[in-house]
């Protein structure tokens, strides 16, 4: 998953789900317009077994055979281009009608989505717990529809652990590079920590990361501290105690969070941090594998990363909105929605869906990242800056890490990069 560290998190989740949202009315989109719903959404799939599109395809079959006259367009997109093919779009005027990504809130500072009031019924949107459904608001409004989460937590692999005679989890820095060397001197894993660096997610573990000294993305006035003097020192100890060492990638700034994890599954890492799907794949690639609160600096993490991805819809669709508001409401049931979160093991963001889950045996294994979720910290989402902000770190936060470049050099030219963004809002 991808995504202002919003200050409650997602607190208390579980006294959030009896609760309900509300909101306001917006403009545009109406008479003239298609029946014809043309819908983008991100690919979390590693393989063609658990594509989206597999997910997308059987809901745009149901909803067609439900609503006669209607029709769904699909376009599914991988991760790493997903950004860019939207911004593509956007500037040739070819506007998706709904987009399912990681962020919403750069295409509100240009006015192009509709408020959620105007393309969700009431009960829909009633149905969304609280915490999420606030961070999707932005400029006083609600434009973003949350629509999967996750928190983070420290994989580690029993077998690789006990090969190399760590008999537990690390819970502080120095815990984890002592278990990186342990790990390598007996060559238990190929890769003692996997440290994924590169686009597809630098943000993600940049953020969990510099949690772990007191550090992070903005002050508690939401001003940017990218280059804090406690972030630098975060990517310092990195590179001293993961990289130059040899205990991790080579490059992490090239390394994507999807290689760690298909590493992990296949017995190759000793450690990582993760979020739900590592659990199915863990299973599938038959590895013995332990949770636990990712490690900070002196202790544990008592505030993990949480993380929620997106639906919204455009005005300038060609879809007529009230067509957009059937097939939205028509996709967020709860029978869609835990179809969803049960083919990558995420939480859903909705009352019944997480009921659902919770209450059902085989979901145990998701037990530690609900515990984590009412704590967990999050992105500056509902920032009109951060998709741009994020953009630059995904480009190149990871070089902070790298062997040869200097840590403070690299987050001095992201911070310059965040104050131009944020001042351009």
């Amino acid at each position: 998953m991808r995504n202002r560290v919003v200050a409650t998190g997602a607190a208390t989740l579980v006294m959030a789900l009896g609760l309900s949202a509300c909101g306001g009315g917006d403009e545009g989109g109406g008479e003239g317009k298609s029946k014809t719903i043309k819908v983008v959404a991100a690919d979390y799939g590693d393989k063609a077994s658990n594509a989206s599109k597999i997910f997308w395809e059987k809901v745009a079959k149901d909803f067609e055979a439900a609503n006669s006259g209607y029709k769904v367009d699909l376009q599914i997109i991988n991760w790493n281009d997903i950004d860019k093919s939207v911004k593509n779009m956007i500037q040739t005027d070819n506007y998706p009608d709904v987009l399912q990504t990681g962020g919403y809130a750069d295409k509100v500072a240009d006015d192009l989505l509709h408020k959620v009031d105007d393309v969700l019924s009431p009960a829909t949107k009633a149905n969304i717990v609280p915490a999420f459904a606030k961070a999707g608001e932005a400029k006083g409004a609600a434009y973003g529809i949350p629509w999967v989460s996750s928190s983070r937590v420290l994989f580690y692999n029993k077998k690789v652990f006990s090969a190399a005679g760590v008999d537990k989890a690390p819970t502080t820095w120095a815990e984890v590079a002592d278990a990186a060397k342990k790990i390598s001197e007996k060559k238990a894993a190929d890769t003692p920590y996997a440290l994924p660096l590169g686009p597809e997610e630098a943000q993600g573990e940049t953020l969990m990361w510099e949690m772990g000294n007191g550090g992070g993305y903005t002050d508690a006035a939401g001003k940017y501290t990218l280059n804090s003097a406690p972030n630098v020192e975060t990517f310092k100890w990195l590179q001293d105690n993961l990289v130059k060492p040899g205990l991790t990638y080579p490059n992490p700034a090239s390394t994507d969070r999807k290689t760690a994890f298909a590493d992990f599954a296949a017995g190759k890492v000793g450690m990582m941090n993760g979020h739900p799907s590592v659990v199915k794949m863990a299973e599938d690639g038959k590895v013995e594998y332990g949770v636990a609160k990712i490690p900070g600096k002196t202790g544990p993490l008592e505030s993990t990363l949480g993380v929620a991805d997106w639906t919204m819809a455009f005005k300038d669709g060609k879809a007529d909105k009230d067509a957009v508001k059937k097939f939205l409401d028509f996709t967020y049931t709860k029978k869609n929605l835990v179809a969803f979160a049960e083919m990558y093991n995420f939480m859903p963001v909705t009352t019944d869906a997480v009921a659902e889950m919770q209450a059902n045996p085989k979901h145990a294994s998701l037990k530690p990242f609900f515990e984590a979720l009412p704590t967990a910290k999050f992105y500056p989402v509902n920032d009109t800056a951060w998709d741009v902000i994020s953009a630059e770190i995904k480009k190149s936060g990871g070089k902070a890490a790298s062997k040869d470049e200097d840590p403070k050099a690299v987050l001095d030219d992201l911070q310059k990069k965040a104050e131009d963004a944020a001042a351009a809002e």
